[in-house]
């Protein structure tokens, strides 16, 4: 998800995998071998992900013994790019679980959902998180982990200046520049830089009412008049005004931003799980609101997910679908965002999150999940677009610029790089 909004750390291959080695086959006993990519999840040794994977995979061999899975945990920062390069190169993994799946469909490379996972399955995904993993209406991209976006402000900075917590875009302003009044160094947070500003701006733009593409006909929409209008807002009542602390929004990057909140040198800014954990261990007194819409409620929050996949390639479907339906599980599912403070994507681990007193504290997030908006996932040109966003957005709000000629530019880019892709969809 991020894109990302969780820790990194270097690849760690589990299970005696240090790469994955071309096509999975049967052994010499007859047993199968799986492949799986993994991002990983945690930012130590002590929290990857091959601790929970090597974990599954070990009691999911008991009751399988014709299967044997070996999985491959790589940083966030390569995953995605190190899948595609295996898939280039002509060995592809069995299933990856990373941030995008929608290119590998329209190749022709996956197997859809109905091909794998049993019925019970296949239908107890959340319905929101189930149609962003559908491209031309079938289902390729299965929903792994899940979350929203809350924004946070430091009670403690907010007692001082006698504030209570923004209910609209004026509240921000006001609530800011009383903040700065008091001394705090950066009022609200901007992370406009190239680590994630692509959520930054799609929270922003839900805000005022806009969002990435047009409703009418999901085209890309990033220069629409409502996100010309949150941006305008943005460069002249907070950026404009001295709000958004001594770095530019697009010099600053999302950790650097989390990092000085856990310092006690934010007032306010966007935010996910995570930052809910560090703080809380930073003993950083914060509250958590969901992000004000212009007038008052937005249309809907920010929600992110990450993506399982499986390619077709090693004709394994029947093995994978095994293990997957043990994926998906209810204690799996569980194990899994407990360890991470994510969200879960199927409606009976929902219950069981929402029935568990140890996880109170990310109730808030899963309140927004059902009104929650996800990145165009099915689009296949997103990872450029994406990547165009990062690189350019921050220039939207730099005084002295024009906010509807960079959103134009990056809205014509994306509308070009999907009809590219489009077409190439169509010609195979």
């Amino acid at each position: 998800m991020r894109h990302r909004y969780l820790g990194i750390t270097t690849a760690i291959a589990v299970m005696g995998t240090t790469a994955l080695a071309g096509c999975g086959g049967a052994t010499g006993s007859g047993r199968t071998t799986i492949r799986l990519v993994a991002a990983d999840y945690g930012n130590s040794p002590q929290t990857s992900s091959s601790i929970y994977w090597k974990e599954l995979a070990s009691e999911f061999e008991k009751s399988h013994p014709k299967i044997k899975v070996d999985v491959d945990v790589r940083s966030w920062k390569t995953v995605d790019s190190d899948v595609a390069t295996m898939v280039k190169q002509g060995r592809a993994p069995d299933m990856a679980q990373v941030g995008s799946y929608a290119n590998y469909a329209e190749q022709g490379k996956l197997y859809s959902a109905d091909q794998l996972l049993s019925v019970p399955v296949q239908s107890g995904f959340v319905s929101q998180l189930a149609d962003a993993g559908k491209v031309n209406d079938t289902q390729y991209g299965l929903p792994f982990a899940a979350s929203t976006r809350l924004l946070f402000y430091n009670r403690k900075l907010f007692d001082q200046a006698g504030l209570d917590a923004p209910k609209d875009w004026d509240d921000i302003e006001s609530d800011a520049k009383a903040l700065k009044s008091e001394g705090v160094s950066v009022p609200f947070a901007l992370p406009l830089g190239t680590e994630e500003s692509q959520a930054e701006t799609m929270m922003w733009l839900l805000s005022g009412g806009g969002g990435y593409t047009s409703s009418d006909d999901d085209s890309y929409s990033i220069d629409s008049a409502a996100n010309v209008d949150t941006f305008d807002w943005l460069q002249k009542n907070l950026v404009g005004k001295g709000l958004t602390g001594p770095v530019a929004p697009g010099k600053l990057d999302r950790t650097e931003a989390f990092k000085e909140f856990t310092e006690g040198k934010v007032g306010m800014l966007n935010g996910h799980p995570t930052l809910m954990d560090d703080a809380r261990k930073a003993h950083v007194d914060f509250g958590m609101v969901p992000m004000p819409g212009k007038n008052g409620k937005a249309k809907a929050s920010m929600g992110v997910a990450d993506w399982m996949m499986a390619f077709k390639q090693n004709g394994h479907a029947g093995q994978i679908g095994d293990f997957l339906d043990y994926v998906y599980n209810d204690k799996n599912v569980m194990d899994f965002v407990k360890r991470y403070d994510l969200l879960p994507v199927t409606y009976s681990a929902n219950n069981a999150m929402a029935a568990d007193r140890s996880t109170g504290d990310l109730r808030q997030f899963q309140n927004a999940l059902g009104s929650s908006e996800l990145y165009p996932f099915d689009k296949s040109s997103w990872s450029e677009v994406s990547g165009s966003i990062k690189k350019n957005i921050g220039q939207a709000v730099e005084p002295g610029r024009s906010p509807q000629q960079i959103l134009a530019r990056i809205s014509k880019d994306a509308n070009a790089a999907d009809a590219a892709d489009s077409g190439g969809a169509a010609a195979k």
